[in-house]
């Protein structure tokens, strides 16, 4: 196992959107991600988001961009009725979610596609990445993505729940062949579509097992939440799709740190339930898996990882291989605390945005290994809580997975 720590540390990053002396380009083109024959939102060079929304009637039309609300643009409105503006500022490279507040109501923005984040769907914009290649779709064998519905009776919420079920390329060829499986959760506020649609979980592994750098496995994604000690409309702190404010990646702060969900808006052992008690064994009996712990990983962004980190400490005899993406870390009290740990685990990987707080992963790592503990830390440059630091991470992650 590789132990390294992957990505420059940033001290003092630029906000995602502020105030700038720079000319902006007019160069714009639609965002990737508009609804068909739409030209609004757009995007243009310098990384500016453009936007248009017909409301006559409106008298006051804002866009609010990012996770927690913390970047947004007012429109104005011109003579035929039409709103439009730009971003005061070049906004992070990767996908974000916003939505339209048009006279203090909440609306989707009907040129753009819909994801679901928030606890609903939202718009989606797309500002290319300089490194978007790894997660572009290309010509390669693809694996296919299916949904499946697995019995699910011991939370009593209901009689099946969904998931969706990567399955790597040429699976179909060579009825043989069985595969190691990576359990792949998603962030509070999201849902199993969110690693293979915001995300695009399928094409970086596509990618990466064309280009020879990760070994073919098996991804199951499923909804990481349940009915169960969950309050009506109860928000984790911190806003939007986020565990905490100020994500904490240290030994021993905050939510993600300690590898539980805050009170009020999930329960983890009752989903704890649900994937040991009834997903993995519905996966292993229906897919061809290599169903031992040495072939069984799990990982998640945000609340994801903090559930990864609650399970999976929990179930070693399970779970090989751990992965936490803006969830929290793997301590060295949570090593001497839990039995055969240094047996057993394989691989230990946190990640975190470089707009996040980096200082506290890598001396976590530093922390494993002064203590014998091989890990890898990675850190996502120019990027936030956001869906870019995950896709990087798990473009880090999935080569670690399953070698000898």
């Amino acid at each position: 196992m590789k132990s390294k720590i992957l990505g420059l540390i940033v001290l003092a990053a630029l906000p995602c959107m502020g105030q700038t002396n720079q000319t902006v380009l007019e160069d714009f083109k639609p965002s990737s991600l508009n609804q068909p024959g739409q030209q609004f939102p757009q995007v243009n060079s310098q990384r500016y988001a453009r936007f248009r929304i017909v409301a006559p009637q409106a008298q006051n039309v804002h866009v609010t961009l990012g996770l927690g609300g913390r970047g947004g643009t007012t429109l104005i409105k011109g003579e035929d009725g039409v709103w439009t503006g730009t971003t005061e500022g070049p906004l992070d490279e990767g996908f974000h979610y916003y939505h339209l507040t048009i006279d203090g109501g909440t609306f989707n923005d009907p040129g753009t596609l819909n994801f679901y984040g928030s606890t609903r769907w939202e718009s989606g914009i797309e500002i290319p990445a300089h490194d978007a290649d790894f997660y572009t779709l290309k010509d390669v064998p693809h694996g296919r993505i299916q949904g499946v519905l697995f019995p699910s009776r011991l939370t009593n919420a209901v009689i099946a729940r969904p998931a969706y079920v990567y399955t790597p390329p040429n699976y179909d060829k060579d009825t043989k062949k069985r595969y190691p499986v990576l359990y792949l959760q998603h962030g509070w506020g999201e849902n199993e579509y969110a690693w293979w649609n915001q995300g695009g979980a399928n094409l970086i592994m596509d990618n990466l097992i064309a280009e020879g750098k990760a070994k073919p496995f098996i991804i199951v994604m499923t909804y990481g939440l349940t009915n169960e000690g969950r309050r009506p409309g109860s928000r984790p702190p911190g806003g939007t799709n986020s565990i905490a404010a100020n994500p904490t990646n240290g030994p021993a702060r905050g939510p993600g740190g300690r590898g539980s969900l805050p009170p009020g808006f999930g329960n983890n052992a009752a989903f704890e339930t649900v994937l040991v008690n009834e997903l993995i064994p519905y996966i292993d009996a229906n897919f061809r898996t290599l169903a031992d712990q040495p072939h069984r990983a799990m990982a998640g962004l945000s609340m994801g990882g903090a559930e990864t980190h609650s399970i999976t400490l929990k179930h070693l005899d399970l779970f090989s291989h751990i992965g936490l993406f803006s969830g929290g870390v793997i301590t060295t009290n949570d090593v001497n605390n839990t039995p055969d740990f240094r047996k057993k685990v394989k691989v230990v990987f946190a990640s975190c945005g470089s707009r996040e707080n980096p200082g506290n992963l890598n001396a976590n790592h530093d922390a494993l290994e002064s203590i014998g503990i091989r890990n890898t830390a990675y850190v996502s440059q120019d990027t936030a809580h956001e869906f870019l630091t995950w896709r990087r991470s798990l473009r880090e992650f999935a080569p670690l997975l399953f070698v000898k």
